[in-house]
């Protein structure tokens, strides 16, 4: 069996995020691909997709969440992800128990004994008004009904209970507001999938053919911790006759698409700047292809990173302005002055063209 080397799987990472060459792709279609953007802050997704696709306009993406063409909702890992519509339909059943047990492993305590069918019933019921509601206000209509469970817990279980979305003007450019949900029947137009019968997955074989163009190639426990899905064994072993296999260094055993791109591992790879909690860092278990495990918990401290030669060198914020560069080693002139020229590319578009300021420390 082949194996792939760490610069070999950075490389195939690369090339699936969009990250190795910027794409003349439709944003939906990039959103589609990528299986979905980490969104729980709401403009990062605007910086990904600048770091994706070539000429990014971010009022396109305005304009498809304000069209309901994507959307944000919890979907992976409990986590807001900006999904397309389709996506969302299709893909909210399958993830129903993984988010009622994720809530459940925080607030036990406080839910046991609570009959989390009927507080989906209600919860429904709540929201077929069509009235959007932050999650506060959401536990409070129920308040009375539960008065021994804090707002928190309710609304947190609320929604991973009850299939909602977070509805604009959250989520569009330059634009703050706060979260109002709503439930995605309502928002659109018609009901998530429902459950496959019997014991077939499609959803879960069509998640594994998703992540693995996304991602691959890639192991199981890392397609379990994009998704946060622990029943997908049956899914992998369905598709597996479709699949290629190889091994890691470690001789694990990664599984791929057989026509999935698999660049040279001496392909040349741009600075890119990529925003706070992307998948392209979380959507693996075994991140060392990305980040070295020194610095593994930047990923989820939602730092946002500049990736040298495909591996995250520096951290960057803006500040006064100026894109803030910190290394996280010495660059070399020329990684300087890419670094410079990217993050200056990138200070012009979130200053909307004011400025190109950039500082190195």
């Amino acid at each position: 069996m082949t194996v792939l080397d760490a610069r070999a799987l950075n490389r195939a990472t690369l090339a699936r995020q969009l990250l190795l060459d910027r794409m003349d792709m439709a944003p939906a279609a990039a959103v589609a691909h990528v299986g979905g953007l980490q969104a729980q802050e709401p403009q990062e997704p605007f910086i990904g997709l600048w770091s994706r696709l070539r000429a990014f306009d971010p009022a396109t993406l305005s304009d498809l969440v304000t069209g309901r063409d994507v959307v944000r909702t919890h979907l992976m890992r409990r986590t807001v992800h900006l999904v397309t519509a389709a996506d969302a339909l299709a893909w909210r059943t399958r993830h129903n128990a993984m988010l009622r047990q994720r809530v459940m492993g925080v607030y036990r305590r406080e839910l046991e004994g609570i009959d989390l069918d009927e507080l989906a019933a209600q919860g429904r019921k709540v929201m077929a008004d069509g009235l959007p509601r932050s999650m506060s206000e959401f536990a409070r209509a129920l308040a009375d009904r539960w008065p021994d469970v804090s707002p928190k817990a309710l609304g947190e279980m609320l929604i991973a209970l009850v299939p909602v979305v977070q509805l604009p003007p959250r989520g569009v450019w330059r634009t703050r507001a706060g979260v109002r949900n709503a439930l995605v029947s309502s928002w659109l137009g018609r009901e998530v999938d429902p459950p496959a019968p019997g014991d077939a997955d499609p959803v879960g074989e069509a998640l594994v053919r998703r992540y693995l163009a996304a991602f691959g190639p890639a192991s199981s426990a890392d397609l379990r911790a994009w998704c946060g899905l622990a029943g997908l064994p049956r899914a992998v072993a369905a598709v597996r006759p479709e699949l290629v296999s190889f091994r890691d260094e470690r001789g694990r055993e990664l599984l791929d698409l057989p026509d999935a791109p698999r660049p040279d591992p001496d392909t040349p790879a741009p600075v890119r700047f990529l925003p706070a909690f992307d998948n392209a860092l979380l959507g693996y278990d075994d991140r060392t292809r990305v980040v070295d495990d020194a610095h593994r918990g930047l990923s989820v401290a939602g730092v946002r990173v500049v990736l040298l030669d495909g591996r995250v060198g520096a951290t960057w914020s803006v500040e006064g302005g100026a894109v803030t560069v910190t290394p996280l080693g010495s660059l070399s002139r020329a990684e300087h002055a890419a670094v410079g020229e990217e993050g200056q590319a990138l200070a012009s578009f979130l200053s909307d063209g004011e400025n190109d300021r950039v500082r190195i420390g």
